[in-house]
């Protein structure tokens, strides 16, 4: 019945490409196979176990039917937008022109819609997560990359400048993905005199139309830099605050308060309130989802005055950074031994290691029972849902391949 289908809609994958991966690892696995499954985009445990934040899902067995059933404000709470943006940035008063998202996808997409014409393409780096992509197409535009830094290398600026003036020149105007700290899917973070120049070239571009830079947060919570993470968050709002560059922020309790399923985040420009670009985003809400979840936005708002759940949520973000750098070092300690480069992680669910071929790599990695997903610089680990045991036959695995090429 794919006749009713108009023809560009008729040739898609049966499902995304890292979640068939996902699946096909977890089949291979149930009929006894010996797998390793470094697909996974969500927090797991040394036992394969989910991880849910105890002090977050406390809060959510208290809610109320009042604080769950009723339609949110359509642009979400406001005292859920000014938290929520307050967890980044303290000392604001406002959340400027904000609305409520489906997580942080929500956030990113609505930015093509009012940034960007059907047709002119989005800024991002190389290596990304690969449904940029799917948003961008999905919104009849195309994704163009600037390339992230190599571990221990700095941003080539001139690469930046270049991109940017080429979109600026094609289209007059600039939407920019960055993903920013706790990079993904590399694991490291731009060092603050990357980000100094990253941001030179984006206030002498601003000089030639409008730039906007939305800075994705989806990983800031999981870092063995939480001094860094801070003084990133400060350069980004200095840049918001001087208003030549329009910032705002993608925000998610994805990852940060284990909601995957609860779908709830925010796009918000703390640093502006232009009327304009409120309505804009409100309607932007009206005709695509409507309401998001009112759930998980009272939650917030009970944590905001929750001082003890906060401590212990606190806590928790740390234990699991603690964790994830384990395995990070584990796994750079594991590819020396195998005589390949450490990969230096500084934040987020990942890494990137390198490889000439990484789709024939990843395949043959695959045919071992080790899951990786192929990106065009590398392959995408996910330190998420590995043990720090993994790492020597992660290492080892990838040594063969290599070998056999």
């Amino acid at each position: 019945m794919t006749d009713q289908l108009i023809p560009t809609r008729r040739a898609f994958p049966a499902d995304d490409p890292i979640f068939a991966l996902n699946t096909e690892a977890q089949a291979r696995k149930a009929v006894g196979e010996a797998v390793l499954n470094a697909t996974v985009g969500a927090l797991l445990d040394d036992s394969g176990q989910l991880v849910v934040l105890e002090a977050v899902m406390d809060l959510w067995r208290d809610l109320t039917a009042l604080e769950v059933a009723p339609y949110a404000p359509i642009a979400g709470d406001p005292a859920f937008l000014k938290i929520l943006v307050r967890r980044h940035w303290p000392l604001l008063d406002t959340a400027g022109a904000a609305c409520a998202t489906p997580g942080g996808s929500g956030a990113l997409a609505l930015s093509l819609r009012n940034f960007l014409e059907p047709g002119q393409a989005v800024l991002t780096t190389a290596p990304f997560w690969g449904p940029y992509a799917t948003l961008a197409g999905e919104n009849g535009m195309q994704l163009t990359t600037a390339p992230w830094p190599a571990p221990g290398g700095a941003l080539d600026a001139e690469a930046w400048e270049s991109a940017l003036r080429r979109l600026m020149k094609a289209q007059g105007r600039v939407l920019l993905w960055l993903n920013d700290p706790c990079h993904n899917p590399t694991g490291r973070s731009l060092s603050a005199a990357d980000r100094m120049a990253l941001m030179g070239v984006l206030r002498e571009v601003s000089g030639l139309g409008p730039v906007t830079l939305l800075v994705d947060f989806a990983y800031l919570d999981y870092t063995r830099e939480p001094e860094a993470v801070a003084a990133a968050l400060a350069d980004y709002a200095a840049l918001g605050a001087e208003g030549r560059v329009l910032v705002g922020a993608s925000l998610s309790l994805s990852k940060s308060l284990t909601l995957y399923g609860a779908r709830c985040g925010a796009l918000a420009f703390p640093w502006c309130g232009d009327p304009a670009l409120q309505a804009a985003l409100t309607q932007s809400c009206r005709g695509t989802w409507s309401n998001c979840a009112k759930a998980p936005q009272s939650l917030l708002l009970r944590l905001a005055q929750d001082g003890k759940a906060q401590a212990r949520l606190a806590a928790e973000h740390r234990h699991w950074s603690d964790i994830l750098a384990a395995r990070a070092l584990a796994l750079d300690v594991a590819l020396g031994i195998e005589g390949m480069a450490a990969l230096h992680w500084q934040g987020g669910f990942f890494v990137t290691v390198p490889a000439v071929d990484p789709e024939a790599t990843g395949g043959r990695l695959k045919a071992e029972g080790v899951f990786t997903v192929p990106l065009p610089e590398g392959l995408r680990v996910g330190l998420c849902g590995m043990r720090a045991a993994d790492a020597p036959l992660l290492a080892k695995a990838l040594r063969r391949v290599a070998a056999a090429r």
